[in-house]
């Protein structure tokens, strides 16, 4: 090959290369504005008027920048603090529940030696597979007969048995992560096999026991048939049913008030994800070298 040869060979890469990095850069570009314009139709609609925010020529810029949304969620008549702590509480207690019940059933399926282990591990992951309509109605009669039913402990239930299943599977992915060796180490010093779970396992494993503690409090957090059908008393309702019930009406809806309780109702989430981002990044990285 000739000189101008390789010079027109090494010039039709480059532009390919550049082309395909234009192209890269317009779909991550096109992705990231499809996952932000929600959120920022969210907080433009939570600063409008009420005049504006319901007007049917619907405007990009909010024309006059209002806070009386905000003001009138602490200041207005709905218990909208009460919501939050209802919110933070149930979903708080419900994520460490689920962790707790799940590190030692994700423990036994991981290193226990019996027939049925790798089945009894994919009919959990099956359950998880069910939709959360088809747990309601046992989950109400259970909840009715003891006697939880509108109450927050009924409402943790609910919670818990729905969220159980993916930490069990989760859990299981970062147990088998784990040296057997370390274990078998430990057995050789006189540990028990609960002192082994406690002091080498859990503490081998606290990153992905925060993100799967994190998954579950988000699945939690953004429920809603669950508090619509548990909870019958307003002040003991989450944020997510709550806003649906106290902000839309037969005959008016209140979009700001409304889009303003969703982004106080989505700071949380997201403060808890970045704060622990690094962890979740880790916890994942970590099952994710399973073998099984």
């Amino acid at each position: 090959m000739t000189d101008a040869g390789r010079q027109g060979f090494r010039h039709r890469q480059s532009a390919g290369r550049r082309i395909g990095r234009g192209l890269q850069f317009a779909g991550l570009g096109f992705a990231l504005l499809w996952t932000l314009a929600p959120l920022y139709w969210m907080v433009a609609t939570s600063l409008k008027t009420e005049l504006e925010a319901t007007q049917l020529d619907p405007t990009l810029f909010p024309h006059s920048i209002t806070l009386q949304n905000y003001t009138g969620l602490a200041g207005g008549s709905l218990p909208f603090m009460q919501f939050f702590v209802n919110s933070v509480l149930t979903c708080l207690v419900a994520a460490i529940v689920a962790v707790v019940i799940a590190i030692p059933a994700a423990y036994a399926l991981s290193r226990a030696k019996f027939r049925a282990a790798s089945q009894v591990g994919y009919l959990i992951l099956i359950v998880r597979m069910f939709p959360m309509v088809v747990l309601l109605a046992p989950l109400y009669l259970i909840l009715l007969t003891t006697g939880l039913l509108d109450t927050h402990f009924g409402l943790i239930v609910g919670y818990t048995t729905f969220g159980l299943p993916f930490a069990v599977w989760m859990i299981k992915g970062f147990i088998d992560a784990v040296p057997i060796e370390i274990e078998e180490a430990a057995r050789v010093d006189g540990y028990p096999r609960w002192q082994i779970l406690l002091r080498i396992v859990v503490p081998l494993i606290y990153p992905g026991l925060i993100t799967t503690g994190i998954f579950v409090l988000m699945e939690a957090w953004n429920n809603l048939i669950y508090p619509l059908t548990f909870i019958t008393t307003l002040d003991k309702q989450t944020l997510p049913a709550a806003l649906q019930l106290t902000f839309t009406g037969q005959f008016k809806t209140d979009w700001g008030g409304m889009m303003a309780a969703s982004v106080v109702t989505t700071l949380p989430l997201m403060i808890a994800f970045f704060t622990v981002q690094r962890s979740m990044v880790r916890g994942l990285t970590a099952g994710s070298v399973t073998g099984t």
